[in-house]
């Protein structure tokens, strides 16, 4: 097989662009801040406060809002993939760390918060654009004064697991955003 040319792969017909906007995060964090958790994730879900940059840049959005329970969805792109064709790993831990933290910061009081410790995930099979829309949901498994704990699951738009993840948090104080 010949291997194929640098300017074939370099073409302008091979070239993508994607453009991304965004709000600043400072003043949202600080109206956020002042919202329970699960008003500010009622807020993010409803369109009453932006996403964070993050989130528009890999594309996800809040699906679900429940009291320690989140789902983010994610409509797999061609940029989100590495090389071999499959959707990059982080682009998993990206979507599971968010909906845990965000599942935790359901259960908070205003001003207060929580930053991850530890996530490890288990990669079960792979993800790609041909996997339809991923969801990942994010469910608290215990609340702690100093420290929570959740679960994760990342799923196909089958319904099939493609990751299970766990997560510790360690819980903050308004303090954290400069406040």
């Amino acid at each position: 097989m010949a291997e194929p040319t640098q300017l074939d792969l370099f073409s302008s017909a091979q070239r993508r662009e994607r453009v991304v906007d965004w709000q600043a995060p400072a003043p949202v964090a600080k109206v956020a801040m002042r919202l329970s958790g699960m008003d500010a994730m009622l807020g993010i879900r409803d369109g009453r406060l932006p996403p964070p940059p993050f989130a528009k840049l890999i594309g996800f959005i809040m699906a679900l809002v429940e009291p320690g329970r989140i789902v983010m969805e994610l409509e797999p792109r061609e940029d989100l993939e590495n090389t071999i064709g499959l959707l990059h790993g982080a682009t998993a831990a990206a979507l599971l760390d968010t909906a845990m933290g965000c599942a935790v910061s359901t259960r908070l009081e205003a001003g207060q918060g929580s930053v991850t410790l530890d996530l490890k995930m288990t990669f079960l099979r792979p993800l790609s654009v041909r996997s339809g829309l991923i969801s990942a949901e994010g469910k608290v498994i215990k609340l702690g004064r100093q420290t929570s704990y959740t679960e994760g699951f990342v799923r196909d738009a089958k319904g099939a697991l493609a990751v299970h993840a766990t997560a510790t948090f360690s819980m903050i104080g308004s303090n954290f955003a400069g406040n």
